[in-house]
């Protein structure tokens, strides 16, 4: 069954039906009273039936008209919930969606820069959900690309020409030391001091492998490793049992496991990397995630300050 009427047309027959006149019913419906006629004549027509009578002096409805009253009414109501209860459910998600922050970042700078900096989010007002993906910097720079995550925190990898990094901190690599290793009694330690050692690197190909090697290249010095891992906790953790100690990044060192390890730099193998923000070029982000990259700009920036 083919149905040829609209809401509007119900709307229209239930003004005339209310109102006993064409013409109150076009000042209620703010329309020509002409366009009422029409719509009203549009809705005999689909149902077959006839809804006034009409005489120069009066409207009165027909048996049929007081029978589709009720029923008229209530699809206009059904209309109408329906009608508010999608956009409701349209405000609730589009709110959900802004609230949420995709975060990307390397696993190092997770505890001593992303997680103050969520909490000085959360300080000032905001309970977003935050999805955070902890991977490795190109794996970072490919998530923010292909927007998967709204911006990310990560060293210089392999960069996409729609983003843009935004360098903030320079990031030393250390030595990491059981505290009672012998080494942890000396202030400076040269790279002589540990080439006898069970050393432990980051897994080659990694871009903090990539920058000790460069580094040994320039300086014509040699390591002979026992263990590769391809993260900083893996390291800590092989460090922690006594298996060997480790080259790794600063910024890993406010990680919890470090409390029973003594960390120094080596003196003659200065090696940086930098740390900074990735985001996506010509692309609005939500509130939230402009506020949570502010806030991730100060700790960067100032990564040895308490979370406030």
């Amino acid at each position: 069954m083919h149905i040829n009427f609209d809401f509007s047309d119900l709307e229209a027959f239930l003004a005339v039906l209310e109102t006993g006149s064409f013409h109150n019913a076009a000042d209620r419906l703010n329309l020509s009273q002409s366009a009422v006629t029409r719509r009203v004549q549009k809705l005999e027509k689909a149902l077959g039936s006839v809804l006034f009578e009409r005489t120069t002096r009066m409207v009165r409805p027909t048996l049929a008209a007081k029978r589709l009253q009720a029923r008229a009414a209530d699809m206009l109501v059904t209309a109408a919930d329906t009608t508010r209860a999608m956009r409701d459910e349209s405000v609730a998600y589009e709110y959900q969606r802004s609230m949420l922050v995709n975060v990307a970042a390397i696993p190092t700078v997770i505890p001593s820069c992303v997680l103050p900096a969520i909490r000085r989010f959360e300080d000032q007002g905001f309970s977003p959900r935050i999805r955070l993906l902890d991977a490795a910097t190109n794996e970072v720079s490919e998530a923010v690309s292909h927007g998967d995550a709204d911006f990310g925190v990560c060293s210089i990898g392999v960069l996409d020409p729609n983003t843009y990094f935004e360098p903030l901190l320079d990031d030393t690599i250390v030595l990491a030391l059981p505290a009672t290793h012998h080494l942890s009694e000396q202030e400076a330690i040269q790279w002589q001091d540990i080439v006898k050692e069970r050393l432990i690197l980051p897994a080659r190909g990694t871009g903090n492998r990539v920058l000790i090697d460069e580094a040994l290249a320039v300086r014509r010095l040699s390591a002979q490793w026992t263990f590769e891992v391809g993260r900083s906790t893996t390291a800590m953790e092989l460090v922690l049992s006594g298996l060997g100690i480790g080259l790794l990044p600063k910024t890993a060192t406010q990680s919890h496991m470090s409390r029973d390890l003594t960390f120094r730099s080596v003196v003659d193998l200065d090696v940086r990397r930098t740390i900074g923000l990735l985001t996506r070029t010509g692309v609005s982000i939500s509130k939230p995630a402009e506020v949570l990259i502010n806030l991730l700009r100060s700790t960067l920036k100032n990564p040895d300050e308490p979370a406030v």
